[in-house]
This record gives C-alpha cells, sequence and structure tokens, in this order.
C-alpha cells in the first residue's frame, strides 16, 4: 500500500515561528525529510513494517509526503502499540520493493526524525537486505534540537513537542500521522534556531557494509520486548595499560569507546574489539584509552567528553588495521581472546 500526496496538506495548530530571518543561515540544509518509521521491535533483528516521509524545502514548509505499509517477512511485534496486524502486511511490498521509492524520497536531503538514530539504523538495515545503499548522508534529531533551543518541555516525547506548538496527534504510532506531527513542529523549532543563529545538530550517516542479521529470539508476544536490552560483553582480564599514543600499536587491555554511526555493524566491531583482548567502554573517562569515531567534531556525549579530556580519537578504518595488530602487554605475541560468544 503506497500512499503519495503531492499537494501538502494544512498544518493543524497555532504556528508560533518567528519571521523567517534574512538572510536564511547560508550553513542550513537545501531540503529535508522529515521521516517516521514503526517496526516490529526496537532490536537490530526487528524489520520496518510502515514508513512515512514528508519532504520539507529549506524553510521547513511541507512539498509533499508519503506512506508504505513494507510485509516484514515475520510476525508483526507489538499490534497493540502500532496496530498493524499479519493480515494487514500480508499483501505489503516488501522493503526491497519500495527501496527505489523511498531513496528518491530521502535523496539530497537531511533526515529528520524524532531520535534520529533509531530511525536511521533500522533504515540502515533494510537497506543492507535489499543490497541497496541509502541515500542519506546525515540526520538530524529533533530531540537534539530541542535541547539546543532550550524548549521547556517535561519530557522529550514526540507528544510534549507536538503539545508545546499546538499541534494536534490524531493516531499516536501511526508512521503518516506520526511524519505530519513532526513535521509540523520542525518547521518552528527550525525557524526559531535561524533567528537565534543556532547550529542544527547534524550527524553523518554510514551505510552498513558489513552486518549480521540474528533470527527474532522466541518470547511471549512474537519476541517483543518494550526496550533495547544492552549485551553484556565478556569482562576484560587485562588492566588498562593506559592511553593510546598515535602510531604505535594497540596494547591488550586498553579501554575502547566507540560512538556515532559506523559501516561495520556496531556489535561486530565489539565483538572483535573484546576477541582481540581490549576492553570496550560504554563512555568516556580519563581512563578511556581510545575513541572510535567517523565524526570526531559531533557534539555526541563520548566525542564532546574525549576532547574535553584529551583521550584520543581515531576513525573506524584506522581502528581496523590497529584491531589487526593488537599486541600483548609484554611487548609482542598475540593476545588471546578476551572471552567466548559462543
Amino acid at each position: 500500500m503506497l500512499e503519495d500526496r503531492t499537494a501538502a496538506p494544512p498544518f493543524i495548530g497555532r504556528q508560533s515561528a518567528p519571521p523567517p530571518p534574512t538572510p536564511w543561515p547560508e550553513a542550513y540544509p537545501r531540503g529535508y525529510a522529515v521521516v517516521d518509521v514503526e517496526t516490529t521491535g526496537l532490536a537490530r533483528h526487528d524489520r520496518v513494517i510502515s514508513a512515512a516521509v514528508y519532504r520539507l524545502d529549506a524553510r521547513g514548509e511541507v512539498e509533499d509526503h508519503w506512506y508504505t505499509l513494507v510485509n516484514p517477512e515475520r510476525d508483526p511485534g507489538p499490534v497493540w502499540i502500532h496496530g498493524l496486524t499479519s493480515a494487514d502486511l500480508a499483501d505489503a511490498p516488501r522493503f526491497a520493493e519500495v527501496a527505489q521509492e523511498l531513496s528518491a524520497r530521502l535523496a539530497e536531503r537531511v533526515l529528520v526524525a524524532h531520535n534520529a538514530v533509531f530511525d536511521w539504523s533500522m533504515l540502515a538495515r533494510e537497506y543492507a537486505r535489499a543490497g541497496a545503499a541509502p541515500p542519506v548522508r546525515q540526520r538530524l534529531c529533533t530531540i537534539a534540537l530541542t535541547k539546543e533551543l532550550g524548549l521547556p518541555l517535561p519530557n522529550h516525547k514526540l507528544e510534549s513537542l507536538a503539545a508545546h506548538y499546538g499541534v494536534e496527534q490524531r493516531r499516536a504510532h501511526h508512521a503518516l500521522d506520526d511524519a505530519r506531527v513532526l513535521a509540523e513542529a520542525f518547521r518552528p523549532s527550525l525557524h526559531l534556531a535561524a533567528s537565534s543563529g543556532v547550529a542544527l545538530p547534524l550527524h553523518q550517516c554510514r551505510p552498513l557494509t558489513e552486518w549480521h542479521d540474528a533470527p527474532a529470539p522466541a518470547g511471549p508476544r512474537g519476541g517483543y520486548r518494550p526496550h533495547r536490552r544492552s549485551r553484556r560483553l565478556p569482562a576484560c582480564p587485562y588492566p588498562n595499560p593506559g592511553r593510546y599514543r598515535p602510531g604505535a600499536p594497540l596494547v591488550q587491555g586498553m579501554r575502547v569507546a566507540f560512538s556515532g554511526d559506523t559501516s561495520v555493524d556496531r556489535e561486530l566491531l565489539e565483538d572483535r574489539t573484546v576477541e582481540a583482548g581490549l576492553h570496550v567502554s560504554g563512555s568516556v573517562s580519563r581512563l578511556t584509552s581510545l575513541l572510535v569515531t567517523n565524526d570526531p567534531e559531533a557534539g555526541t556525549g563520548k566525542a564532546v567528553r574525549a576532547r574535553t579530556v584529551g583521550t584520543p580519537m581515531v576513525d573506524e578504518g584506522a581502528f581496523l588495521q590497529l584491531l589487526g595488530g593488537v599486541v600483548a602487554q609484554s611487548g609482542g605475541g598475540t593476545p588471546p581472546p578476551c572471552g567466548d560468544f559462543g
């Protein structure tokens, strides 16, 4: 089921955006694609079951919108949340069949979403499964923009942002309506940022080139879990030898943190890091040996902290090269594995 509307629907609610500044900030993007996806769950093995895109011009005006159901080729997950049953999705196109049309909607635009890292990661994995390359190069999270603007919201839920701007929600957790609501709330936020001289919190998007797709786990209600569970990696038995020195090899026991998008699936990177005798850290501190990031100037908490405490940073490609030459703390030999992932 595909829906395409080239005429922009009227906005609902009060329009509180200030008049557009003149001139408009030159550094701002030329166009946006406001995206929402509904999924079978929150884990990496979960699938997209519906997607909606509102295309906006440089100043946030709606150009058109598009919506499709997607057959996930598995159970639909939390029907009580998104309302889509197996029967609803049985005749829907598979993601590979809508990837080209979706790409046309996203091309040469910044992807905008509420908690954008989730929507982007789900789309990136769907594109990888389909053997296609997503056209997205940057994303903007409206939660991050809200924080930059200092909006007085009680929490970071979409409904709170919508209420702040007087935008009516008609069908929560329906991709098309959630995308409409976000498009309406994004426009005044965009104008407020422009008039206030706020730099937009843009982040790089990297397509997956290496990944794995574990089967959905068996469990209650099709294995759906309301929260993504953090993986528990094996403890590293080696003491921390200190910070990484540029030009030197990595040494077993070093504490490595990751931030931002990677072309290799994050879990694969973490597994290989542990297997090489290194410790994977979920945060950055003065004890962190190295931060791996493809966007060292990003405003992520880890990157900001690394710059503050002087933690060395390398990109993913450099890290993968270093990973092949990790040395034992004695200065030679290949370190034994730091855990069993069997």
